[in-house]
């Protein structure tokens, strides 16, 4: 019974957050929208690993996957003439359970036509702030220091400077990355120098990060880092006052990754470039490729300028209440 009862109190906190969630879109003129869950390319993303679509009746592999994301289809939607559209639904990532992923996870994107990734950053503070005010107002204990929300700003380069005395901006070359590293940081697990040819500019920063910079981000209930080293643009526009950043940005609350936002790229010859890089990392590290995404590559033709965000719904569900397994599945 016990079971029972806390799965309830953790599915109706999950459920009213959904609510709220759609509820601040529709006071901001957004249009709640769906795409389809099977897709002819799940996303490109080196190290995102997809579920490929089987059929037990025919037994085979269908030329289908499971979603990794509903951005290809939300930037199709952009294409046609929506300006601003939102998705809840479930997204599905071949990766091992943990204390805050699962292989099918509540993934929440949004994009804006006509307006750069500043504006989205200001959307991701005013909701993370309503979904605080909401579930406390419905009688749901938030985390003490979400009470007086304050957001924090910081660029990479800034909280670099701060946790390791390193200006990142400095070691934009693969070989002067990872001698820094072997110098200063030789706690970080970095494969035998013999191997440096197998790595990638973008395996030293997050070897770094991730071991170094990451657990000392649970300090902040809130903090948007912003103006990312050009090599993790992804799909992001490079900025225009500085070429060694990219616009995008990350929010991490007490030390979760909640979300990441792009000011989209919409150069189509630079896409097609950056995803066939990414083609063929993916080949060579994981022994597969993924078909190419050519249904997207005509929505690119007419991709107005935009901005977007995919937030991790249970991970907010975490940040904001007291909870260690926030997954309803």
């Amino acid at each position: 019974m016990k079971e029972k009862s806390e799965r309830l109190k953790k599915l109706q906190k999950l459920f009213k957050l959904q609510q709220f969630i759609r509820d601040f879109f529709l006071e901001r003129e957004f249009i709640d929208v769906l795409t389809p869950p099977m897709v002819q390319n799940p996303g490109m993303e080196t190290h995102i690993h997809p579920f490929q679509v089987r059929s037990p009746h025919n037994k085979e592999n269908l030329e289908l996957y499971l979603h990794t994301s509903p951005e290809f289809h939300m930037k199709e939607l952009l294409s046609l003439g929506f300006s601003k559209i939102y998705n809840i639904s479930y997204c599905f990532r071949d990766e091992p359970n943990s204390t805050h992923h699962r292989p099918q996870f509540l993934m929440l994107e949004w994009y804006r036509t006509q307006e750069f990734y500043t504006t989205i950053m200001k959307d991701t503070e005013d909701l993370f702030k309503y979904c605080c005010e909401k579930m406390l107002a419905s009688g749901e204990e938030i985390k003490s220091e979400l009470k007086n929300f304050s957001p924090m700003k910081k660029t990479v380069q800034e909280i670099f400077l701060e946790v390791l005395k390193i200006d990142i901006l400095e070691y934009l070359e693969k070989d002067k990355l990872l001698a820094l590293i072997r110098e200063r940081f030789p706690q970080v697990p970095l494969p035998p120098e013999k191997d440096d040819h197998l790595l990638s500019w973008d395996d030293g920063y997050f070897l770094l990060f991730l071991n170094e910079v990451e657990p000392k981000l649970k300090e902040y209930p809130f903090i948007i880092l912003y103006n990312f080293p050009h090599h993790l643009s992804a799909l992001s526009t490079i900025n225009k006052d500085d070429s060694r950043v990219c616009d995008r940005f990350e929010v991490y609350s007490f030390g979760i990754e909640l979300c990441n936002s792009f000011n989209e790229l919409t150069e189509l010859d630079l896409l097609r470039e950056r995803f066939n890089e990414q083609g063929r990392l993916k080949e060579n590290l994981y022994q597969y490729k993924l078909p190419e995404p050519s249904e997207f590559y005509k929505t690119m033709k007419s991709l107005p300028t935009s901005s977007g965000i995919a937030l991790g719904v249970e991970r907010l569900l975490m940040s904001i209440c007291d909870i260690e397994n926030p997954f309803y599945y």
